[in-house]
Protein backbone atom coordinates (compact mmCIF):
# COMPACT_ATOMS: atom_id res chain seq x y z
CA UNK A 1 0.00 0.00 0.00
CA UNK A 2 1.22 3.03 -1.16
CA UNK A 3 0.54 6.31 0.66
CA UNK A 4 -0.48 9.73 -1.17
CA UNK A 5 1.08 12.80 -0.14
CA UNK A 6 -1.82 14.35 1.75
CA UNK A 7 -1.62 10.87 3.67
CA UNK A 8 1.82 11.59 4.92
CA UNK A 9 1.47 15.12 5.48
CA UNK A 10 -1.72 14.33 7.34
CA UNK A 11 0.35 11.88 9.45
CA UNK A 12 3.37 14.38 10.24
CA UNK A 13 0.94 17.07 11.79
CA UNK A 14 -0.80 14.41 13.46
CA UNK A 15 2.27 13.22 14.94
CA UNK A 16 3.48 16.80 15.52
CA UNK A 17 1.03 18.08 17.21
CA UNK A 18 0.83 14.40 19.49
CA UNK A 19 4.84 15.39 20.26
CA UNK A 20 3.61 18.96 21.10
CA UNK A 21 1.14 18.19 23.78
CA UNK A 22 3.11 15.38 25.53
CA UNK A 23 6.11 18.09 25.39
CA UNK A 24 3.87 20.81 27.33
CA UNK A 25 2.37 18.47 29.71
CA UNK A 26 5.99 16.92 30.35
CA UNK A 27 7.76 20.45 30.95
CA UNK A 28 4.56 21.76 33.21
CA UNK A 29 2.02 19.98 34.88
CA UNK A 30 4.76 16.32 34.41
CA UNK A 31 7.59 18.15 36.12
CA UNK A 32 5.31 19.28 38.87
CA UNK A 33 3.81 15.91 39.52
CA UNK A 34 7.74 14.26 39.27
CA UNK A 35 8.98 17.45 41.89
CA UNK A 36 5.42 17.49 43.89
CA UNK A 37 4.91 21.28 43.77
CA UNK A 38 1.38 21.38 42.55
CA UNK A 39 1.49 23.74 45.43
CA UNK A 40 3.30 26.31 43.13
CA UNK A 41 1.77 25.36 39.88
CA UNK A 42 -0.30 27.84 38.70
CA UNK A 43 1.38 29.00 35.99
CA UNK A 44 1.97 25.35 34.31
CA UNK A 45 -1.88 24.83 34.90
CA UNK A 46 -2.54 27.63 32.87
CA UNK A 47 -0.12 26.68 30.42
CA UNK A 48 -1.59 23.26 29.95
CA UNK A 49 -5.16 24.51 29.92
CA UNK A 50 -4.56 27.20 27.39
CA UNK A 51 -3.14 24.72 24.82
CA UNK A 52 -5.59 21.77 25.75
CA UNK A 53 -8.51 23.81 25.23
CA UNK A 54 -7.28 24.21 21.60
CA UNK A 55 -8.82 22.17 19.25
CA UNK A 56 -5.93 20.37 17.72
CA UNK A 57 -4.31 19.99 20.78
CA UNK A 58 -6.31 17.28 22.90
CA UNK A 59 -5.33 17.38 26.55
CA UNK A 60 -6.61 15.79 29.74
CA UNK A 61 -7.26 20.19 31.60
CA UNK A 62 -10.13 18.95 33.87
CA UNK A 63 -7.21 16.22 35.06
CA UNK A 64 -4.88 19.26 35.59
CA UNK A 65 -7.62 21.19 37.15
CA UNK A 66 -8.59 18.21 39.41
CA UNK A 67 -4.69 18.00 40.05
CA UNK A 68 -3.79 21.10 41.18
CA UNK A 69 -7.63 21.51 43.50
CA UNK A 70 -6.03 20.10 46.67
CA UNK A 71 -2.14 22.26 46.70
CA UNK A 72 -1.67 25.08 48.16
CA UNK A 73 -3.44 27.46 45.51
CA UNK A 74 -6.30 29.64 46.04
CA UNK A 75 -9.12 27.83 44.36
CA UNK A 76 -10.25 31.33 43.47
CA UNK A 77 -7.20 31.72 41.41
CA UNK A 78 -7.61 28.55 39.79
CA UNK A 79 -10.96 28.81 38.45
CA UNK A 80 -10.28 32.02 36.85
CA UNK A 81 -6.84 31.01 35.50
CA UNK A 82 -9.10 28.13 34.49
CA UNK A 83 -11.83 29.66 33.20
CA UNK A 84 -9.49 32.80 31.54
CA UNK A 85 -7.42 30.29 29.49
CA UNK A 86 -10.27 28.46 28.13
CA UNK A 87 -12.10 31.31 27.10
CA UNK A 88 -9.17 32.32 25.53
CA UNK A 89 -8.61 29.19 23.75
CA UNK A 90 -12.12 28.92 22.94
CA UNK A 91 -12.15 32.21 21.01
CA UNK A 92 -9.09 31.60 19.11
CA UNK A 93 -11.08 27.97 18.27
CA UNK A 94 -14.13 30.29 16.88
CA UNK A 95 -12.31 32.82 15.29
CA UNK A 96 -10.01 29.81 13.40
CA UNK A 97 -13.34 28.43 12.42
CA UNK A 98 -14.84 31.77 11.14
CA UNK A 99 -11.89 32.60 9.16
CA UNK A 100 -10.28 29.40 7.58
CA UNK A 101 -11.97 27.44 4.75
CA UNK A 102 -13.66 24.19 5.51
CA UNK A 103 -10.94 22.20 3.34
CA UNK A 104 -8.44 23.49 5.72
CA UNK A 105 -10.06 22.51 8.62
CA UNK A 106 -11.01 18.96 7.05
CA UNK A 107 -7.33 18.53 6.98
CA UNK A 108 -6.58 19.48 10.47
CA UNK A 109 -9.64 17.44 12.68
CA UNK A 110 -11.20 15.33 9.84
CA UNK A 111 -14.20 15.87 8.53
CA UNK A 112 -16.36 13.17 10.58
CA UNK A 113 -15.41 15.10 13.34
CA UNK A 114 -16.25 18.74 12.53
CA UNK A 115 -19.23 17.40 10.41
CA UNK A 116 -21.00 15.52 13.99
CA UNK A 117 -20.36 18.89 15.84
CA UNK A 118 -21.89 20.91 12.70
CA UNK A 119 -24.92 18.86 13.09
CA UNK A 120 -25.24 19.44 16.59
CA UNK A 121 -25.04 22.78 16.32
CA UNK A 122 -27.44 23.16 13.80
CA UNK A 123 -29.84 20.80 15.57
CA UNK A 124 -29.31 22.62 18.91
CA UNK A 125 -28.14 25.61 18.58
CA UNK A 126 -26.31 27.08 21.71
CA UNK A 127 -27.75 24.20 24.04
CA UNK A 128 -24.94 22.11 22.13
CA UNK A 129 -22.38 24.73 23.02
CA UNK A 130 -23.58 24.57 26.59
CA UNK A 131 -23.63 20.90 27.00
CA UNK A 132 -20.31 20.56 25.45
CA UNK A 133 -18.45 22.99 27.67
CA UNK A 134 -20.17 21.46 30.59
CA UNK A 135 -18.87 18.45 29.91
CA UNK A 136 -15.39 17.27 29.29
CA UNK A 137 -16.56 16.22 25.92
CA UNK A 138 -14.87 18.32 22.34
CA UNK A 139 -16.04 21.74 23.37
CA UNK A 140 -13.08 23.45 21.12
CA UNK A 141 -14.62 21.50 18.20
CA UNK A 142 -17.66 22.91 18.89
CA UNK A 143 -16.47 26.59 19.18
CA UNK A 144 -14.58 25.59 15.83
CA UNK A 145 -17.89 24.66 14.03
CA UNK A 146 -19.92 27.22 15.33
CA UNK A 147 -16.91 29.90 14.09
CA UNK A 148 -17.42 27.97 10.52
CA UNK A 149 -21.13 28.00 10.65
CA UNK A 150 -21.06 31.85 11.18
CA UNK A 151 -22.75 31.10 14.94
CA UNK A 152 -23.12 34.60 16.43
CA UNK A 153 -20.14 35.22 18.21
CA UNK A 154 -22.27 36.85 21.22
CA UNK A 155 -24.22 33.61 21.53
CA UNK A 156 -21.15 31.66 21.42
CA UNK A 157 -19.08 33.27 23.98
CA UNK A 158 -21.98 33.32 26.39
CA UNK A 159 -23.24 29.86 26.50
CA UNK A 160 -18.97 29.18 26.33
CA UNK A 161 -18.91 30.89 28.99
CA UNK A 162 -21.96 29.74 31.21
CA UNK A 163 -21.12 25.94 30.20
CA UNK A 164 -16.97 26.43 31.49
CA UNK A 165 -18.13 28.07 34.69
CA UNK A 166 -20.88 24.99 35.97
CA UNK A 167 -18.24 22.83 34.86
CA UNK A 168 -15.22 24.25 36.96
CA UNK A 169 -17.77 25.08 39.97
CA UNK A 170 -19.01 21.06 39.78
CA UNK A 171 -15.59 20.04 39.89
CA UNK A 172 -13.91 22.42 42.96
CA UNK A 173 -17.16 21.55 44.85
CA UNK A 174 -16.69 17.84 44.37
CA UNK A 175 -12.90 17.89 44.21
CA UNK A 176 -11.75 20.66 46.10
CA UNK A 177 -13.66 20.97 49.31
Amino acid sequence: MRLKKTDIIHLALSVFLVITAITIASLTIGRDIYYGSRDEGLLSFAIVNLAGYLFFLFMPVELAFIYYLPGDINIWALNIVALGTAMVSQTIDYMIGYIFSTRIIDHLIGRHRYEKAEDKIRKYGNITILVFNLTPLSSPVISLAAGMLKHPKKDAIIYTLAGLILKYLALTLIFGL
